[in-house]
Order: C-alpha cells, then sequence, then structure tokens
C-alpha cells in the first residue's frame, strides 16, 4: 500500500485537484482501490466528489478526537466505483487545540492508518498550513508530492516544506519518508514561469516532474460541478495532462 500526501503551506496551489483527479485515475483506469483522507478544514475533497460536508458527523475529526476507532468507521464510498474517501469539514480546525496537552499528538494520523488493509493507495489532501495536522500528515505517509503554482513566492514555500521535511525526519525519527516529486501547477508561458521552472530543476533535478499542469478551464469546471475530469470531460487537453501526471506518480513506486 502507498501513501502519499500532497503538501503545500500555499492555498491554490492544486494540491486538491491533484489528489482526487490522481486517485480517481489509478481507479477508474487501473483498476485500483484508493481512499482518499481531506485534512484541510475546507472540506474540498468531499466537494469535489459531489459530497454536501457541512453536516457530517463523519469526518477525518471524529477519527482524530476518538469518536471513530477506525478508518472504516468514517470511510464514504465515493460515485467512483473503487474510490473512497474520508471528509473533513470545519470541526477539523479544532484539533490541533483538541490534541495539543496529549503526548502523541503528532502520531494521531498515523497511529489510525497503521492497520489499514484494502487499498492500493491512500492519498492525503492537506491543508494550507505546516501546523500539528501537517505533520501528523507527513508521519503517516512515506512520500510527499509537492504541487508548487509558479508564482513569486513559490520557491520560499517549497524551501519552507523541505525544511519542515528534514526536522520531522530528525525530530521523530521517520528517516523514510522522502519528497518524490515536485509538480509545476497553473503554468502560463511568461518570463517569471519559466524562470521559476528553471530554479525549480536546478534545485529538484530528477524529482521534478516531466508533466507541467498548465491551467485549464474544464479541470475547474468539472470541480465546480462536484466531478472528477474523468467524469466530466476524459478526452479534455486537461484529462491528457492529469492522466500523464498519474503516469508518472504510478512510476515513481
Amino acid at each position: 500500500m502507498r501513501k502519499i500526501a500532497f503538501v503545500n503551506e500555499k492555498g491554490g496551489s492544486c494540491k486538491t485537484t491533484l489528489a482526487v483527479n490522481i486517485g480517481a485515475y489509478f481507479t477508474l483506469e487501473k483498476g485500483f482501490r484508493v481512499l482518499l483522507v481531506d485534512m484541510d478544514p475546507q472540506g474540498q475533497v468531499g466537494k469535489s466528489l459531489g459530497i454536501n460536508v457541512r453536516a457530517s458527523e463523519s469526518t477525518v475529526y471524529e477519527l482524530l478526537t476518538g469518536k471513530g476507532d477506525r478508518p472504516a468507521d468514517v470511510i464514504q464510498h465515493s460515485r467512483v466505483e473503487g474510490l473512497d474517501v474520508i471528509i473533513a469539514n470545519k470541526s477539523l480546525t479544532g484539533f490541533p487545540q483538541r490534541a495539543a496537552q496529549e503526548q502523541d499528538r503528532e502520531w494521531k494520523l498515523k497511529q489510525k492508518f497503521d492497520g489499514l488493509r484494502g487499498y492500493d493507495f491512500v492519498i492525503f489532501d492537506s491543508p494550507p498550513s505546516l501546523g500539528l495536522s501537517t505533520i501528523n500528515i507527513m508521519l503517516a505517509v512515506d512520500e510527499i508530492i509537492i504541487p508548487v503554482s509558479l508564482t513569486y513566492f513559490a520557491l520560499d514555500g517549497c524551501a519552507e516544506i523541505m525544511d519542515t521535511v528534514r526536522s520531522v525526519k530528525e525530530n521523530f525519527g521517520r528517516r523514510n519518508i522522502r519528497v518524490s516529486m515536485v509538480v509545476p501547477t497553473l503554468y502560463r508561458n511568461t518570463n517569471l514561469a519559466n524562470e521559476i521552472m528553471t530554479k525549480l530543476k536546478e534545485h529538484f533535478g530528477s524529482r521534478l516532474a516531466g508533466t507541467v499542469i498548465r491551467y485549464n478551464v474544464r479541470i475547474d469546471e468539472a470541480q465546480s460541478h462536484g466531478l472528477t475530469i474523468w467524469e466530466y470531460d476524459p478526452r479534455s487537453t486537461g484529462a491528457g495532462m492529469l492522466q500523464e501526471l498519474s503516469e508518472e506518480v504510478l512510476r515513481n513506486a
């Protein structure tokens, strides 16, 4: 079982877009069983799959705070057969304060998922921050993928994430965590974007994805309808980019 997290402290980097659509591709095109876990209080994983997350009491917050003993207690089946989800909503904002005084506060997520069986992939979507929830994610997975929107502060965000990964490795003894891929997103052919791409290549080398995710309106439209790109427009340019990236992730095991 591969456990992969999409992490970036900044919003608007396409974390959710990649997590949901890559998970759906693995299921629809490869026949894998995939579990998506939303760790962002905005609940966008569930929303991207057409799930009403607002009033639900079967969320990752209930799992982390002990109201659900096992992931199976809060897993929902999505409309896509073989793609399951644990949703989040605003209740998750209470997790850091609720767990602050507990000695195992950084290990809550890992403890819950260590015994999980029956899936080929567990894919975590992270919040736009590097707090307790993100540390929990890093300790629960083996692979981290960093989506990077090609804006002025992109390199600063990457540097901070890499520092956090190093800190987690050193402070918690999780030496096997690796940043497996950095994915350029929201690319437009501008001098700034091309300069950032060059710097990312210099710094990350082979870990920089060969697939660049350009801005694509069909991907946005799909999400606005609560659909994956494979359901909304599987022959679109957006679908083609996400397919190429999904195949890269598969090869990068």
